[in-house]
């Protein structure tokens, strides 16, 4: 009798596909990669990768054809591609999911109304927007962001009172704008939701972040906040989960301000760089817990046994390994990159230390 394995399907090829992977491997799940780069960190480690655009609809269907269930790892994939493939396989998460993570405005909208609170924020389609909306918020300071495709800093500035909106729309090259009340924050923290096709969740966290010119540099778990609010942020994360029918993993990032409040920021409808220390402190990490909700198994405990601090290895990091190889308890995970460039995510470092509250 032969062993009847799944084959999973990767839209990317990023380090989050690779991770994903090699958590699939250890359950005897085989990973097909779809993605347009040759030695992409995730090809590098599954069975199969398919090479092309997401819109080469010939590829993407040979692709689909050759797995049982497609999933993605960055929200930057094309909801057209996503729901092309849904017509043949099933995606998980959805693509109503990814299309609310992929514009910031359609995101805070929809935070809103399912009782989630953010900062104040504005649409701004226009320089004269902008103006209107200082005068209408009574803001000195305001942060503008492009609603699409930015990241790690990417797609973002800081408009002051008196400054040319002009020069600041054009400045960030597009057609539409989020401007956003600056947030006095105590912390910011994360919360890793993972939850199958019975409703059934697991959380991580939450995790105390910190950034390092606008690129998560550090994780820390515990969080060293109040129990009650990290109960409160915990409760957002699931009633988020709830809300858009999660199967799969997302990743919620939140601030916690000075004045108690917990305010979201950002949706991210995949595994998150916050959550890589599961992989060395929890006996299910949390790219376990992606193949297993989106493969139709249960998810897993997300107990942890011990604290951790994840550190990114960013850009020329990766050059000065000497003192990470030394470091004790210290658990060291590279991605395969070969061209290091300023603030690149080129590996991460995890060092575990003695568990000192559960969560």
């Amino acid at each position: 009798m032969k062993f009847e394995s799944k084959t999973l399907g990767i839209l990317g090829g990023g380090q989050l596909g690779r991770m994903s992977a090699i958590a699939a491997a250890e359950l005897g799940i085989r990973v097909h990669i779809y993605c347009p780069d040759e030695d992409s960190p995730a090809g590098q480690v599954a069975v199969k990768t398919f090479i092309g655009s997401y819109d080469d609809k010939k590829k993407l269907m040979a692709f689909a054809d050759s797995v049982d269930v497609v999933s993605y790892e960055f929200e930057n994939i094309p909801v057209d591609t996503v729901r092309y493939i849904g017509e043949y396989k099933p995606v998980y998460p959805d693509g109503k999911l990814l299309e609310i993570a992929q514009n910031r405005i359609s995101e805070k909208r929809f935070l809103n109304d399912i009782g989630i609170p953010t900062t104040r924020w504005l649409p701004i389609r226009s320089p004269s927007d902008l103006e209107e909306a200082l005068r209408e918020t009574g803001l000195g300071e305001v942060i503008l962001k492009t609603t699409r495709f930015g990241y790690d800093g990417k797609g973002q500035l800081v408009h002051r009172a008196g400054d040319d909106p002009k020069k600041s729309w054009k400045r960030l090259g597009s057609r539409e704008l989020i401007l956003e009340e600056p947030v006095d924050f105590d912390c910011e923290v994360s919360v890793i939701v993972a939850r199958d096709k019975k409703g059934q969740s697991a959380l991580y966290g939450p995790v105390r972040n910190e950034h390092k010119n606008h690129i998560l540099w550090q994780s820390t778990v515990s969080a060293s906040i109040p129990d009650k609010t990290a109960k409160q942020a915990r409760g957002i994360a699931l009633l988020l989960a709830a809300k858009v029918d999660l199967v799969g993993v997302l990743g919620l990032e939140m601030f916690v301000a000075k004045d108690g409040r917990i305010l979201a920021n950002e949706i991210a409808p995949r595994t998150h760089n916050s959550g890589h220390w599961t992989i060395d402190a929890c006996a299910v990490s949390q790219f376990e817990q992606h193949v297993r909700t989106v493969c139709g198994l249960p998810v897993g405990s997300p107990e942890r046994h011990s604290d951790a601090v994840m550190t990114n290895l960013l850009g020329g990091d990766v050059r000065k390994m000497a003192k990470w190889y030394a470091t004790k308890d210290g658990c060291i995970h590279l991605y395969g990159k070969s061209e290091v460039r300023a603030g690149r995510k080129m590996g991460h470092v995890t060092v575990l230390k003695p568990l000192t509250k559960t969560e």
